[in-house]
């Protein structure tokens, strides 16, 4: 059987096809070189959001449709999962065990399989079984508050934060951190990866914040919330944007010369003078288009950086320096994410098989 170049070669991980979190999830497995099989219900053609992420969120993984609520199906699939060292599945608590293939029986056909379950709210809990998206779960950890301008509603992200910062990346720690326990002790276990755990987890530094009395529940009143001048975005004289993130004061000194402005005039941390600084910072920003600041700024420390749009970042000088985003059947993608000297990774495009052609990949001993 041929495996993946990358440090996760010789792991064998089954993903139940879903929407949401797990799409990145199993990517970033399979990128890393583990052999992922999805298995995906069969298409009629009529699912608004059946192929949500194509080729590019499904890339590097075989997929083998199966009807889990037919018997021989199920047992197709349950012997895929008997040969796994994994299994990721992103559907609300109780269905994977209606259909057949909870944990108990899944654990019960293989003992060391590490049974890896990403939702938004969690396996137990009041909100359970209740439907939500990202921004219902970044709601209810104080990170949707935190986001935007005083006196307007929060705006709306992208989820970023929820899905994957708090969803994806957690449930990969965590069946990862599965898997070399499972090594050791030959033992696998349930992985119970929620969003709102994660994001949660995610938003420590500003409970930590909190706790010093540097951080408070009134938005845009924070060091990193927009309140302050050198920590924020300014429109430029084309309508376009750059970020500014001068917080330690060398940078700052570097971004008030950018701007050719006299550094004691504008006392970093007098918070009283923010918003003064604020208005005269974005007066000045408005004389230039965004290009020309970046190349003003191009060659220092005052971390300014032109805001790009989705078409324009991969043709950044520092991305195409790092081979950052590939080209692969005519599709602009990000490359494989994290990088490693011994065990290269690659990308290759999804491979369709049949049920029979799925098993007999697995059906060898290792």
């Amino acid at each position: 059987m041929t495996t993946l170049r990358g440090p996760l070669e010789g792991i064998r991980i089954v993903e139940f096809d879903a929407i949401g979190p797990l799409p990145l999830a199993g990517m970033l497995l399979a990128d890393m070189g583990a052999d992922v099989i999805r298995v995906t219900r069969p298409r009629t053609g009529e699912e608004p959001w059946g192929d949500v992420g194509g080729s590019i969120l499904h890339r590097s993984r075989a997929f083998v449709e199966l009807d889990l609520k037919a018997a021989h199906d199920k047992e197709q699939a349950l012997a895929l999962v008997a040969r796994a060292d994994a299994l990721i599945e992103g559907l609300r608590p109780g269905v994977m065990e209606r259909l057949g293939l909870g944990p108990h029986t899944c654990l019960t056909a293989n003992p060391r399989l590490v049974y890896g379950r990403i939702t938004g709210w969690g396996q137990a809990g009041p909100l359970a079984t209740r439907a939500g998206h990202d921004i219902n779960y970044i709601g209810l950890t104080g990170a949707l508050y935190a986001t935007g301008r005083t006196g307007i509603p929060p705006p709306v992200p992208l989820n970023l934060v929820g899905d994957y910062g708090g969803g994806s990346m957690f449930l990969i720690a965590g069946v990862l951190a599965a898997l070399f326990s499972a090594k050791t002790s030959g033992k696998g276990q349930v992985v119970d990866a929620a969003i709102i755990d994660g994001v949660a987890s995610t938003c420590s530094l500003f409970h930590a914040f909190r706790a010093s009395g540097q951080w408070s529940d009134h938005r845009e009143n924070n060091l990193l919330d927009g309140a302050a001048p050198f920590y924020r975005c300014y429109a430029c004289a084309d309508g376009k944007f750059v970020a500014v993130g001068a917080l330690e004061p060398q940078f700052y000194r570097q971004f008030l010369a950018g701007m050719d402005v006299t550094p004691d005039d504008y006392p970093q941390y007098d918070r009283e003078k923010w918003p003064q600084m604020a208005q005269k910072f974005s007066e000045i920003f408005a004389r230039k288009p965004r290009d020309q600041w970046t190349a003003i700024f191009a060659d220092t420390d005052a971390c300014v950086t032109p805001v790009l749009t989705w078409s324009e970042a991969p043709n950044h000088p520092h991305h195409q320096a790092r081979s950052a985003y590939v080209v692969r059947e005519g599709l602009c993608q990000p490359a494989c994410a994290p990088r490693f000297s011994d065990t290269p990774t690659a990308i290759t495009a999804p491979i369709g098989l049949t049920p029979a052609d799925a098993l007999a990949r697995w059906m060898v001993d290792r």
